[in-house]
């Protein structure tokens, strides 16, 4: 019977990851030909401006969503019969924090770039979206069955209906204005997709409920992973807004491309540790020797992607960022070259978080994040007045580094993890 229910969970495991990748796939291929289309029509100078907004909302994206992904999993996965109100107050929760998030990010826009009405509109619009965010709720419940299939068909329908009137946009010659609108609609074409499959599949949002307790139990746990989320993307962002402040729009819109292409392959370690995430947590609360001997297994896995990336791209970089973008981004090859290495720690500290949520240690999560992103503000500030561009890239490298390795060998409990991560960066051994 063991090995009945092992074999049925790794089927599910295959299945659910195979169905990710394939959703990724498919995004990075199509968002990847459609940027390139609008990079070269926008041009650097604004289509820095539009990554420059865009980066400038995801410093709040994580307000919006309350660290509650892992969190509501997690629950649902060792609470079934309470599934109705975790889904309830999670959904409730989050549709009052996108409300929240849009007002501040608005009103941070304009406080810091008063003189720059045409930024503040950007920010504005794309902000909108946030929201619709509250209905990624439904996701939650796919995660914790792993099948996260039902989610990707109507979040894939709305990215491909989207990126086909980007298209139409650069061919009939619109403005600036009128690609941030587009993000707009996919959040609401990928909401109204998610309520039609949820019913569809058997389940009704009727059914939901929440209670003061039950939204008090959840921010109770995800408030560490609240700050942590914004911490996050301060550093995976703060590079381009600071960036922007300190050399101009063209070179946010350089470096923009050099991130978009060292950026476009996380997905996949994503994807495998969403798809293994419930499967550790039940190790979690099983058998310590079968929990660590699965975070080794996945450290591995995480470090050898990293490598198997970062090589060949050293060498391929410029001639790629020229092929596909053309010469007026040249400058972006060198970076991608030194940049495609911080895949690497970035991987290992996405296969970390699962090892610190299923023991529940948020709060340690926070200060890790948040000390990697001191260092990575700190050394911004060194060196992109002096190298630009190149500058970002290099603390962007050593703060992914320090966040999710270094930090491990200051702290006593994280110093075991430390070492596993060290293992898997000397012998990413899978099998």
């Amino acid at each position: 019977m063991h090995r009945l229910e092992k074999s049925h969970g790794l089927r599910l495991i295959v299945s659910n990851t195979g169905w990710m990748i394939a959703d990724k796939i498919v995004r990075m291929g199509v968002g990847l030909y459609v940027g390139i289309w609008i990079a070269r029509y926008l041009g650097p100078e604004k289509f820095g401006s539009l990554s420059y907004a865009q980066a400038f909302v995801a410093l709040f994206s994580s307000l919006s969503a309350l660290g509650l992904d892992g969190i509501v999993v997690r629950n649902i996965v060792r609470n079934p019969g309470e599934r109705d109100e975790i889904m309830g107050s999670a959904f409730l929760l989050r549709l009052m924090a996108g409300a929240t998030s849009i007002v501040i990010v608005i009103g941070a826009i304009i406080f810091s770039r008063p003189d720059d009405p045409a930024t503040c509109q950007l920010v504005a619009v794309i902000s909108l979206g946030m929201i619709f965010q509250a209905f990624d709720t439904i996701d939650y419940l796919f995660q914790s069955q792993i099948l996260s299939k039902y989610s990707i068909w109507p979040k894939n329908a709305a990215f491909l209906f989207t990126s086909a009137i980007k298209l139409y946009f650069v061919t009939k010659g619109a403005p600036l204005i009128a690609f941030a609108w587009v993000g707009v609609v996919e959040s609401v074409v990928g909401s109204c997709g998610l309520l039609i499959t949820y019913r569809f599949s058997g389940n009704l949002l009727s059914s939901w409920s929440s209670s003061r307790l039950r939204m008090k139990s959840l921010l109770a746990d995800s408030w560490p992973l609240i700050f942590s989320g914004i911490v996050i993307m301060i550093y995976m962002r703060i590079d381009q807004i600071m960036l922007g402040n300190m050399s101009g729009k063209k070179e946010v819109g350089i470096y923009a491309v050099a991130v978009g292409l060292a950026e476009a392959w996380y997905f996949v370690p994503g994807t495998i540790v969403t798809s293994v995430f419930p499967h550790i947590v039940k190790a979690s609360a099983e058998n310590n020797e079968i929990f660590n001997g699965r975070l080794q297994q996945l450290y591995n896995l995480m470090a050898l992607l990293g490598f198997l990336v970062a090589l060949p791209a050293t060498f391929l970089a410029g001639w790629v960022v020229e092929t596909l973008y053309g010469t007026a981004y040249a400058k972006a090859g060198p970076m991608l070259a030194v940049l495609v290495w911080a895949g690497i720690f970035v991987n290992l500290g996405i296969a970390r978080s699962t090892f610190l949520t299923a023991m529940n240690w948020t709060r340690l999560h926070f200060i890790t994040v948040a000390m990697g992103c001191f260092v990575n503000v700190v050394l911004n500030c060194l060196l992109i007045p002096r190298y630009g561009g190149m500058g970002a890239v290099i603390a962007s490298c050593v703060a992914y580094w320090f966040a999710a390795h270094g930090v491990c060998f200051l702290y006593r409990p994280l110093f075991r993890t430390g070492i596993m991560m060290t293992k898997a960066l000397l012998y990413p051994k899978v099998w």
